[in-house]
């Protein structure tokens, strides 16, 4: 399974698992998001089905920002059951990801 581009069309539907998804609030011209997609690909393999990452482009999805409270970039949230449960703001390194989204499991 791949990272998942979602928008508020499937948004609820994306993080209303029965498994862990970290959500990433990104746009295209932040430099460090553009680093942590990258990242985030790799944590999705080391992950595999044991949870889902997904990714939303707060320029597209602005009413998604503001209802999570997304004031800076990127900033990843975890949920679990649909709700939000962890957030992290910054890039953060793949063992760090991927360590945030395994104590939820």
């Amino acid at each position: 399974m791949a990272v998942l581009h979602t928008d508020g069309a499937s948004f609820n539907k994306v993080i209303n698992q029965d498994k862990p998804v970290l959500v990433d609030f990104w746009a295209p011209w932040c430099g460090p998001c553009k680093m942590l997609g990258p990242v985030l690909e790799e944590a999705e393999k080391e992950i595999g089905d044991k949870a889902i990452i997904a990714k939303v482009n707060v320029d597209d999805e602005q009413d998604l920002a503001v209802k999570f409270g997304i004031s800076s970039i990127p900033t990843m949230v975890l949920f679990k059951n649909g709700e939000a449960v962890e957030r992290s703001v910054g890039f953060i390194a793949k063992e760090k990801i991927v360590e945030l989204i395994k104590s939820h499991i």
